[in-house]
């Protein structure tokens, strides 16, 4: 565990005990349980987040890919008697799809992955809208659908299902970034896309390993999505969800300008975020509000990130003198 996670940490007991004194409905079973079914909707996201920020990349359109999945997966089932199982196939598919197209345009064609992402964010909610001719997706009343429901929105021991696939994810995110090659393929893309070119390293397959695996995650939690509000509003629904999954990132130590990260410290990040947002319901203060949250906390974020670079440099540097004078001072050679 990184310093930052450990100060993270202590930021989420601390605020977590403030929101307790403010309000004790805080710490009720019901409020703490829809929590945290929250914090693993949109922790799964966050995580999809990390992988692209690590790279030194960005994804904008996680939002609207959420809505254009949701609308799929909700109209296959019940438009089309699609059975569930393979609708979860096809829209874990087209995330793929979404993923590698990203991957593509960026490594090939050299575009940058602000202007790719943002273009998706404008088309894939524009297909999503124009597929529901500008309606909403749903299931129709009285739709019967246990084991779907049961997987997807159920619960087992009183958790929610969405957090204990947000654990899975996490736990397998922490390994592939920290534990393997190709985690430290990842942060050295990031850092220095160039160098690791030259050490001998397929940047282009990581940037669009990084992309896919973003997108597919993305489409897990746009099923979850879909079944915890049972219908998909395209205009609006994943609204701003990006800016999420970067606030959560940003606060867990994964610098925007790549190369270094936490998936402990986005998993903080989210269950941190998940309090401000908790506690600004509970003082019934406007939801609206919960964009300014999520504004500050990326300004603080990216101060902090760039405050903290500067310190170890001037840290790294200091040692660096400190090693030269001593080098100097030290006797050249022992007179007989």
């Amino acid at each position: 565990m990184q310093k930052k996670d450990i100060g993270l940490g202590l930021l989420v007991i601390t605020v977590g005990a403030v929101v307790a004194l403010v309000n004790p409905r805080f710490l009720s079973p019901i409020n703490l349980a829809n929590t945290a079914n929250l914090i693993g909707l949109f922790g799964l996201f966050s995580i999809a987040e990390a992988f692209v920020i690590v790279t030194a990349g960005i994804e904008l359109s996680i939002g609207s890919v959420i809505a254009l999945l949701g609308v799929i997966f909700i109209d296959l089932i019940a438009s089309h008697g699609v059975p569930w199982p393979i609708a979860l196939v096809i829209v874990l598919a087209l995330s793929i799809v979404i993923g590698l197209l990203h991957g593509w345009l960026i490594t090939r064609l050299k575009l940058q992955p602000f202007v790719v992402t943002l273009c998706g964010l404008l088309i894939y909610r524009g297909i999503a809208r124009f597929y529901t001719k500008d309606g909403t997706a749903g299931f129709t009343f009285g739709t019967d659908l246990p084991m779907l429901d049961y997987v997807f929105v159920g619960r087992s021991a009183g958790v929610p299902h969405s957090v204990i696939a947000f654990g899975i994810f996490a736990v397998a995110a922490w390994v592939l970034l920290h534990r393997t090659v190709f985690g430290r393929h990842l942060l050295a893309v990031g850092k220095n896309e160039e160098a690791a070119r030259y050490s001998g390293i397929n940047t282009k397959r990581v940037i669009v390993t990084a992309y896919v695996l973003c997108m597919f995650l993305t489409g897990v939690s746009a099923v979850f999505f879909a079944m915890y509000t049972k219908s998909v509003q395209p205009s609006s629904h994943g609204n701003f969800y990006e800016l999420y999954g970067i606030a959560a990132a940003v606060l867990g130590g994964f610098s925007l300008r790549g190369g270094e990260g936490s998936i402990i410290g986005v998993v903080l990040g989210v269950v941190l975020l998940q309090m401000l947002q908790n506690l600004v319901n509970l003082l019934g203060i406007p939801s609206s509000l919960n964009f300014a949250v999520m504004g500050t906390v990326i300004l603080f974020g990216v101060i902090a990130d760039t405050q903290f670079r500067s310190y170890r440099e001037r840290r790294r540097q200091a040692t660096a003198r400190s090693a030269l004078t001593e080098n100097s001072a030290a006797p050249s050679g022992i007179s007989a």
